[in-house]
């Protein structure tokens, strides 16, 4: 497994090392003690996925309280996969890594507790699955807008499909301080 540190502090990509012949191929999606010597200490307690088709944006989805850690993952079709740092005290406050994931790639990104995550499919669909390091806490759920200007975000698609919890979510300056994680996070 390769761990490739990103612009953003604890977000991580990594590359799993595949094993493959004619009848197809195999790769471990999480080891723990791989993943703790590449500086990710998590322990999973939530695994969810999720279908969406071409041009649907998820996002950009966080919790407070209770922030999940999440490793993401394609397994099936192409996104571009977004983490977004809203820790208001943050040095990196604002800025954003996007990457695309794909079945193909095989790629998985570590988002630590504290990030903003979203993404768009840009196959034809996409199945995607995230390990949490917190339960899904539906009075911490909490989007920040998809578009918001202050992260500039360069998707890859101008006019998303979304859901309308995502077309309502507010603008980052609208969300009060105390609805955001807290640095180190």
């Amino acid at each position: 497994m390769k761990c490739h540190d990103t612009e953003l502090p604890g977000v991580i990509l990594i590359e799993p090392t595949v094993f493959g012949d004619e009848r197809g191929f195999f790769y471990e999606g999480f080891n723990q003690a791989r993943f703790a010597e590449a500086g990710i200490d998590a322990a999973f307690v939530q695994s969810n996925v999720s279908r969406s088709s071409r041009g649907v944006l998820r996002g950009l989805h966080y919790q407070w309280p209770n922030p999940q850690g999440k490793l993401v993952s394609v397994l099936e079709g192409e996104v571009y996969d977004v983490a977004v740092d809203i820790r208001p005290t943050s040095p990196t406050l604002g800025r954003y890594v996007g990457i695309m994931l794909s079945a193909d790639n095989k790629r998985h990104l570590w988002i630590p507790p504290g990030y903003a995550h979203g993404f768009c499919v840009v196959s034809e669909h996409a199945t995607f699955t995230y390990q949490c390091t917190t339960a899904y806490d539906r009075a911490g759920d909490a989007a920040i807008r998809w578009d918001d200007a202050r992260f500039a975000i360069d998707w890859p698609l101008s006019n998303p499909e979304l859901s309308e919890k995502d077309r309502r979510a507010p603008f980052f300056d609208e969300v009060p301080l105390e609805r955001l994680p807290d640095y180190p996070g």
